[in-house]
């Protein structure tokens, strides 16, 4: 085994907190208004400096600024449980709960969000993991499915993936067409998980510049180095890397009953060591995981993403090893911490014989197998 380290680009933000409120300067707040601030559940780099910032500008136009969880189900898909993943993310004036207003058939918004004077969305712009299409992960489905609550979320769900393509849009222009945004506040991050991008858009803006964002995220996206391997070990999984636990647009499994899956990489098996938080939703995406994780897993709030996503295939238990030894098998094997850093690995001599030499991959020296990523 040797540990490998690979090169992607690597623009970012050299000040990501300057390039927020230089984004900020051109909308005004009317003062003495109350402002919810939408904030979802993934682990967004600078996402706390970015939120904080919002505060601070609603405040400096002497308003009110409280935080709303727009996360859809996840937490458990009750009011503490969202609160407290964005507590884990250190924030504050976090005012949670699971109520919502319905604004028409299967459309509905966070209460205390539509009770505000206005509201303003942070999310981060980047493909999604069970679809591909105009709109993806960002402020459109920020909308429609991560204000909408559990309520909201679930409606969406229930019509599979061609409903979360179709739907995403209608739900989203139907929340829009309140007033009730104001703008939001989308991320782009590199293939290093770090802010490259930070872009504040009126909410009557959003439809049409979202998805040159996406394009830009795509692009950037990190991946493996080779398409075909044995065995990928995958050092940790978690909502908060991934919505599905772990990046399907990097391991090429989708598991969703009746779609096909992605042409590439053709990984044979999946090995999934640990668990980042309490959900394992995404584990069926894995063939083989651990004891320690099974145990370590709130198998309650699972089922609830599970039910919620409508994809029972991404919960089903794979094989279970006592010791994470037991799971390693092949040839050609690459290790990675999770499917956000894939700048170091570990592969296995006959990967590192077809990466050698290029000028994106930098050889670091032999490892063993477990050693420190």
């Amino acid at each position: 085994m040797y540990k490998v380290r690979q090169r992607f680009a690597a623009t970012k933000l050299d000040d990501v907190l300057r390039a927020v409120r230089a984004e900020l300067l051109p909308f005004p707040i009317e003062a003495g208004k109350r402002i919810a601030i939408a904030v979802g559940s993934r682990g967004i780099a600078n996402l706390t400096v970015v939120v904080r910032e919002v505060v601070a500008w609603v405040r400096e136009h002497d308003a009110e600024p409280f935080i709303v969880p727009a996360m859809g189900s996840h937490g458990g898909a009750i009011a503490q449980g969202q609160r407290k993943i964005l507590e884990g993310f250190g924030l504050t004036d976090i005012v949670s709960c699971m109520d919502t207003v319905q604004l028409g058939p299967n459309v509905f918004i966070d209460r205390l969000a539509f009770e505000s004077d206005g509201i303003i969305l942070i999310n981060r712009i980047k493909p999604h993991t069970s679809f591909h299409g105009r709109y993806e992960s960002g402020l459109m489905k920020m909308l429609a499915v991560g204000l909408s609550k559990h309520a909201g979320a679930a409606a969406i769900h229930r019509q599979g993936v061609e409903g979360l393509r179709e739907r995403i849009p209608i739900v989203a222009r139907q929340i829009l067409a309140t007033g009730k945004i104001l703008l939001g506040v989308a991320i782009v991050e590199n293939a290093y998980d770090e802010t490259m991008l930070v872009r504040a858009i009126v909410a009557s803006r959003i439809p049409d510049e979202e998805p040159p964002l996406l394009e830009l995220a795509r692009a950037n996206m990190p991946s493996l180095p080779v398409e075909d391997i044995d065995l990928l070990i995958v050092d940790e999984m978690g909502k908060d890397i991934s919505g599905t636990g772990m990046d399907t647009n990097v391991i090429g499994h989708l598991r969703i009953a009746g779609q096909p899956e992605p042409a590439s990489p053709r990984i044979r098996k999946i090995f999934v060591r640990d668990l980042r938080g309490d959900s394992a939703y995404g584990i069926g995406l894995a063939d083989v995981t651990t004891r320690r994780l099974v145990e370590k897993a709130d198998w309650k709030v699972t089922q609830v993403n599970a039910e919620t996503s409508g994809f029972p295939l991404r919960v089903k238990l794979p094989a279970v090893v006592e010791r994470d030894e037991d799971a390693v098998t092949g040839e050609r094997i690459v290790r990675i911490e999770n499917t956000l850093r894939l700048d170091t690995l570990i592969v296995s001599k006959s990967v590192l014989t077809e990466i050698q030499g290029r000028e994106t991959i930098e050889v670091l020296g032999p490892a063993g197998i477990w050693d420190v990523m």
